[in-house]
């Protein structure tokens, strides 16, 4: 068997088994190898295959960036882009803990701590009807929310950053193509991609990245004698083609071209108006401005992490008594991605920008014995806004109490896929891990209703 046959037939296998929803790290047996011989024999299974690889029907949108807003700890639908009937802690019975509001679209609905983003909506859909199977573990609900897979023992898939960055690049010479503000995590990483593909990050938006400011005693022309003998060193080691090292070169030569003055710049949110800092709100508000200025920049990709110091001492994690200052942490998120979405809008870049909201799993309509609520996989909400997409309020639909799915099921992958579409990325295609095919989005559709 040729080396090109041995690649299809481990392609069909990989669909076999995403089909039956099933880890990508089963291995390829003989049963499998006479079945998918059969096929192929048939002719019946490699003109679809064709077909999806190079099929005219990819949906692509018009969007240039992303903003990726994560709310570590799992934030819950029913209390803020699903709401129900009201429940009662006391009485153990469930429903929201908050009152609703009316929106911008009709018989579209939101906690009324989301007064801000609700005149919006026009502009937004929340994905309510979003699912996976991760329940009581947070590592691995957010590995499979910036993943779009479970965790795997054989391979280390890249995040949905990372996806991005190794498609599309940059949006503009100069800049990162991925940027996260908030803490490093292998989640967030490249995976099998490589450091190529990663992130540049930050934790604090008063000081930028970490080690691309230059000291003060380090001056241009100091600057270029180090470059001229890293130079030398390099040419004196020789050419390699180790992926690795090409990796590392490569990272070595982007931190060198962003650790000057022209891209620091843009950390500099003294130079904004301060009338408009002020409308953003605190630090994760200024994380969000940030986001704006730096898809300026040509960043393609920015994931925007929630405060490392929770208001409510608890974080979207809300069991027991976290929940009684979960209103801060929405009207937190509602001052900062509305002024977001206003500021986008008049510089022009809504359109271009695709802002999108998530975390690990939303939580139920039930209350714990603290009065809290504990975690729920199997129906939750994540966010869209601006894009270029064609925003209807809300897509997908869950029962009287927001804990089944009824209506527009919303797999994880259909969730990337979407994502990648909106951004022109081929959600259809194959990545590949050494000689291993990967599917980019696990198979995932998008969802084709915001793209008319």
């Amino acid at each position: 068997m040729d080396a090109v046959t041995w690649k299809k037939l481990k392609a069909f296998q990989l669909q076999k088994h995403r089909r039956q929803d099933m880890n990508t790290n089963n291995q390829f047996t003989r049963r499998d190898c006479l079945a998918a011989g059969t096929a192929l024999a048939a002719g019946s299974w490699l003109p679809k295959m064709v077909a999806a690889e190079g099929s005219s029907s990819i949906i692509t949108g018009r969007a240039e960036h992303v903003i990726s807003i994560w709310l570590g700890g799992g934030m819950g639908q029913v209390d803020t882009f699903d709401p129900k009937t009201k429940g009662d802690p006391s009485k153990k019975q469930a429903g929201s803990y908050y009152e609703s509001i009316e929106t911008a679209v009709p018989d579209v609905r939101v906690c009324e701590h989301l007064s801000k983003l609700a005149p919006l909506m026009d502009r937004v859909t929340a994905v309510r009807s979003v699912h996976h199977e991760v329940i009581d573990e947070h590592a691995a609900a957010t590995n499979r929310m910036h993943t779009g897979r479970p965790v795997s023992g054989t391979i280390t898939y890249p995040s949905l950053g990372s996806l991005i960055a190794h498609e599309r690049g940059a949006a503009e010479e100069g800049a990162p193509p991925y940027v996260l503000i908030g803490y490093p995590n292998i989640t967030r990483g490249p995976g099998f991609l490589g450091a190529r593909d990663s992130y540049l990050y930050l934790t604090d938006t008063s000081q930028g990245p970490a080690g691309l400011s230059r000291p003060d005693g380090i001056t241009h022309e100091r600057q270029s004698r180090r470059e001229q003998f890293l130079a030398v060193l390099k040419r004196n080691a020789g050419p390699t083609t180790d992926q690795r090292l090409l990796d590392y070169d490569a990272a070595i030569e982007q931190s060198l071209r962003l650790s000057g003055p022209e891209f620091n710049r843009v950390f500099q949110l003294d130079h904004e108006p301060a009338d408009l800092r002020n409308r953003y709100g605190g630090e994760f508000g200024q994380r969000c401005l940030l986001s704006r200025r730096l898809v300026e920049r040509g960043v393609r990709f920015i994931e925007v992490s929630h405060n490392l110091n929770f208001l409510n001492g608890a974080g979207w994690d809300v069991h027991n008594s976290g929940i009684l200052q979960q209103h801060r942490l929405i009207q937190e998120l509602d001052t900062a991605v509305s002024t977001l979405l206003l500021d986008l809008d008049e510089k022009r870049l809504l359109d271009r920008t695709l802002i999108v909201i998530t975390t690990e799993f939303g939580r139920p309509p039930e209350f714990d014995s603290g009065g809290g609520r504990g975690h729920q996989g199997s129906a939750f909400s994540c966010v869209l806004a601006g894009g270029g997409l064609s925003h209807c309020g809300a897509w997908g639909e869950t029962d009287e109490i927001a804990k089944k799915i009824v209506r527009d099921r919303v797999t994880v992958p259909d969730f990337f896929a979407t994502i990648c579409a909106a951004v022109g990325v081929d959600y259809s295609k194959n990545l590949y891990d050494g000689d291993r095919p990967v599917p980019i989005t696990d198979m995932g559709k998008p969802i084709a209703a915001l793209f008319g």
